[in-house]
């Protein structure tokens, strides 16, 4: 348990892997934590395991979360729910474009605008963004519209601080890079293929680091808002510079 002035949060995609991992790990510090995804069966599961609220709600539902949201005093929102897609703008399709958008943007702006007003009248409350550090990189391989939701979050968060100054509430940004999630094997549609590619040889981050660094921001003392953390694995960096060959593009 913990002096924390919190009572309640919301964690977004708290089905699986980081969403999952943060709700385990505010509900262990005594926060009554409601778990807000699709996948009910999940849910229900993490909620026997944590004694967390389930709500089976998807963030693209607008009626769905206002009814939700309406009911609730949120002093901690997560907005952590995020899909990304393989490719970039020269091959990405007009439903990718919106999908990525509706999960990785609208709905963050969306809970967000839902969330802050109580916050204000209580004069209590901290928004914590999982963004990526594709939100302020660029490198080849990434989704281009991914890469440009997940800045939209970044500038967010900034511009979050600067309409609530003057008010106890803080607004953390974590960065993560690589972590081992489901995220990669839903990409390529092959979950072992993914393990084998992406983390059989390297020491990526877990869930639970994203979440322990989640709980400092939280349960810092008042006086003190980790406005940002940039989150990698100790042995991956990131930068570099590519510099193509006049040979190596064509007409």
């Amino acid at each position: 348990m913990s002096n924390t002035p919190y009572r309640t949060a919301l964690v977004t995609g708290a089905s699986s892997g980081i969403g999952a991992a943060i709700v385990r790990r505010l509900s262990e510090s005594g926060i009554e934590v409601h778990a807000l995804a699709r996948d009910a069966k999940r849910l229900e599961a993490l909620a026997s395991e944590t004694g967390c609220v389930p709500h089976a709600v998807s963030v693209s539902d607008q009626a769905g979360l206002e009814a939700l949201i309406a009911g609730l005093e949120i002093d901690v929102l997560v907005n952590n729910a995020g899909q990304s897609r393989t490719g970039n703008i020269t091959n990405t399709t007009p439903e990718d474009i919106d999908a990525l958008v509706d999960v990785n943007l609208r709905a963050v702006l969306q809970l967000t605008r839902l969330v802050v007003p109580g916050m204000i009248e209580r004069n209590r409350g901290h928004i914590v963004n999982i963004s990526s550090i594709a939100g302020h990189y660029a490198f080849a391989g990434g989704n281009t519209v991914y890469h440009t939701t997940k800045a939209g979050v970044h500038s967010l968060s900034q511009q979050l601080r600067c309409d609530l100054f003057g008010r106890q509430i803080r607004v953390t940004e974590v960065s993560p890079a690589r972590v081992e999630t489901e995220v990669f094997g839903r990409l390529i549609g092959d979950m072992a293929e993914a393990k084998k590619r992406f983390f059989d040889e390297y020491d990526s981050l877990l869930p639970e680091d994203i979440a322990n660094s989640v709980a400092f921001a939280v349960l810092a003392p008042q006086r003190m808002n980790v406005s940002f953390m940039e989150v990698l694995p100790t042995m991956q960096v990131v930068g570099g510079l590519n510099f193509a060959k006049k040979t190596s593009v064509s007409g």
